[in-house]
């Protein structure tokens, strides 16, 4: 089986008004260097339990962390394919820093020859150099990811980014000139008050800098963020349903066009320029998180870390893995999971896929919803047994997703009842 590396960086200067995730602003440097040692530890520790070592964990959490490099009938990942250091900005931290954790995971855990490396970037040129970006270069890292959003200013400071749209190309320039040749730019759409028009003119805008790859994420109001407070509050108001439909249509007509083609719903790439990180979420393989908040998911269990900075730290001093919750999944967990994943991806579920790892065939298990589905227009079955979402189910893919939940078909495993639960959100 495949493995992915997440390493989660959670410091930035300017906590965006949308973001959910574990990260912290206004950090003093000591708090930061902490940081980077309690996270060295860590990626030194996953590489002892990968080998087989016993290490007592978080509260909750498993209580063999070697049992988490595979499980009988499976093969273990015998190295990671992928690295990705998101956050927060990773660059945030100094150069210096950033090397020290890109030789402590070379060093430390076993990387494919060709593993792909990618770095979150905010484009704002207090944490974005050339100096960095030529480092980063020189030590691997062979993909950048440049959290552009839009390409209007007034957008941008709406969401509380801390840069412009000309230090986005700016930033684009100066990855050129230090040599990456594999560049992501991550948009945003649905925003409050923005219209079809300035959309297209931030496509536009960004299939000028010829990237070879774009995501186009919709705006979600998470909850317990400033976006979805002032949602409640009437403070903002949404985009309606047509326009963002209009939006979503209009990225899937100007981007192909490009020579981007979408492979995932939301992620666009030139041929060869999938994300194989990614890749790894959306076709169920493995990935361990490292860092405070972060998220894994290996052979059947899946776990987070602690989301404070003092527990995280707390856990790794004590040589423990900093698990706070853990998740042993059942088989039917994994079936309704990599469907969820898998319908995600253009090309659809592999039906060859499901059969080799559960046993059982889709029909076999989901017969009736998938029949109903496909007489309807909204999937499409594939050779070998797969399914893949068509042009019209595609939009609506979270109601299809939830086709596979309500009703959710009951299993029999060792002579007992079972009900597949979905933990954790799609979008």
């Amino acid at each position: 089986m495949r493995a992915g590396l997440y390493v989660h960086i959670p410091f930035c200067r300017r906590k965006c008004f949308y973001c959910d995730f574990p990260a912290f602003s206004g950090r003093r440097p000591g708090a930061v260097f902490r940081y980077v040692q309690a996270l060295r530890r860590e990626i030194q520790m996953v590489a002892e339990a990968l080998s087989g070592g016993d290490y007592p964990a978080g509260r909750s959490g498993p209580e063999r962390a070697g049992a988490l490099a595979g499980e009988p009938g499976r093969e273990p990942a015998r190295a990671f394919s992928s690295v990705y250091f998101g956050g927060g900005t990773p660059t945030y931290l100094d150069t210096d820093q950033l090397i020290t954790l890109l030789e402590t995971i070379r060093e430390t855990l076993p990387l494919e020859e060709d593993a792909e490396i990618t770095v979150e970037a905010n484009p704002d040129p207090a944490t974005l150099t050339p100096e960095k970006l030529q480092a980063l270069a020189s030590c691997g890292v062979n993909r950048l990811s440049l959290g552009a959003q839009s390409w209007q200013n007034h957008h941008l400071r709406a969401l509380g980014r801390d840069h412009t749209a000309e230090q986005t190309e700016e930033a684009a320039a100066k990855a050129r000139a230090a040599g990456f040749a594999n560049l992501n730019l991550d948009l945003m759409y649905a925003l409050p008050g923005q219209t079809l028009g300035e959309w297209q003119r931030t496509l536009e805008r960004a299939l000028a800098l010829s990237p070879e790859h774009i995501s186009a994420y919709s705006l979600i109001y998470e909850e317990g963020t400033p976006f979805h407070r002032w949602l409640q509050g009437g403070r903002i108001r949404p985009v309606d349903e047509e326009e963002e439909r209009a939006m979503y249509d209009l990225a899937y007509a100007l981007l192909p066009q490009a020579g981007l083609e979408p492979y995932e719903i939301s992620n666009f790439a030139r041929p060869g320029y999938e994300s194989r990180h990614n890749l790894l979420y959306w076709q169920y393989e493995n990935w361990w998180g490292v860092g405070v908040g972060a998220h894994s998911h290996f052979a059947n269990r899946r776990w987070r870390n602690w989301t404070t900075l003092d527990r995280y730290e707390a856990a790794v001093a004590q040589g423990i893995l900093p698990v706070a919750e853990s998740i042993e999944l059942s088989l039917e967990d994994e079936m309704v999971e990599m469907i969820l994943m898998g319908l995600r991806l253009a090309q659809g579920l592999d039906g060859g896929a499901f059969h080799e790892r559960f046993g059982v065939t889709l029909d076999e298990v989901y017969g009736p919803i998938i029949d109903r589905l496909v007489d309807g227009g909204f999937l499409a079955r594939t050779a070998g047994g797969g399914l893949r979402l068509t042009g019209e189910g595609r939009p609506v893919g979270n109601a299809i997703f939830a086709e596979f939940l309500d009703p959710v078909p009951v299993f029999r495993r060792n002579g007992s009842a079972t009900r597949p639960v979905l933990r954790g959100g799609f979008r």
